[in-house]
């Protein structure tokens, strides 16, 4: 069982919105996608940090929920800032394609492997803090970590890896140490994987080590559409 991660897929398949208007790696990014993860083996893992798709609806959301089980291996979302259709997690894990999964605030355990996930929150960079509304958002999805990872603990054994995924990059530009990361090196998580930046002009690393452990940054067009081997 091989670990692999992209994310920011924004399907559109009930409203469209062409993605390539954010310029030509956009351009049949899905086919790519598809093409790559048939490589993937039916027992590997691709995690999908986020960003899912433009519906606004459950119901809309459905065939771009059927692309993802379309895609080989098993697979695991969370949700992004994007995911207005998520509502109820009960709701949305009824509606999901066998072989895929749906983290929010918990963890699931597949092999000696335990993932745990949340949607996370925007941190501000160096000097700069954070509208006390935003902030107040913040503090909650810490907490709501705190829960995911503190469940997460009860099934992991010796020996078992812990790899998290978050929407939102857990620090800012400069790396610097956040509750977030605090929260993992607490957890002793062996990797992250996490989405939300896009575009030419995102200068941060796409994996970088803070506090001996790997973040690996996996939005679909920074990657060139190819999933990112996770390694635990």
């Amino acid at each position: 069982m091989n670990i692999y991660s992209i994310s920011d897929f924004h399907l559109s398949t009930n409203c469209p919105k062409p993605m390539n208007i954010f310029g030509r790696v956009w351009d049949n990014y899905l086919d790519e996608i598809k093409l790559e993860c048939d490589k993937l083996n039916d027992d590997d893992i691709l995690l999908i940090a986020g960003d899912i798709s433009w519906a606004m609806t459950l119901e809309q959301a459905l065939p771009d929920l059927e692309f993802i089980g379309s895609l080989k291996g098993q697979k695991i979302l969370i949700r992004g800032n994007h995911d207005y259709w998520w509502k109820s997690i009960s709701s949305v894990r009824n509606a999901l394609p066998n072989g895929v999964y749906a983290l929010q605030n918990d963890s699931i355990k597949i092999g000696n492997v335990v993932f745990a996930g949340s949607r996370g929150w925007t941190t501000p960079e160096r000097g700069c803090a954070l509208p006390a509304d935003e902030q107040k958002i913040y503090n909650r999805e810490v907490l709501r970590f705190r829960m995911g990872l503190v469940e997460a603990s009860k099934k992991r054994n010796e020996g078992d890896s812990l790899v998290v995924m978050c929407h939102y990059p857990p620090f800012n530009s400069t790396f610097d140490r956040t509750p977030f990361t605090d929260l993992f090196d607490e957890f002793k998580v062996s990797a992250v994987v996490y989405g939300h930046l896009h575009g030419p002009n995102v200068k941060i690393c796409k994996k970088v080590e803070v506090g001996g452990i790997a973040y690996y940054l996996t939005s679909c067009d920074l990657i060139r559409n190819r999933p990112v081997v996770i390694e635990v």
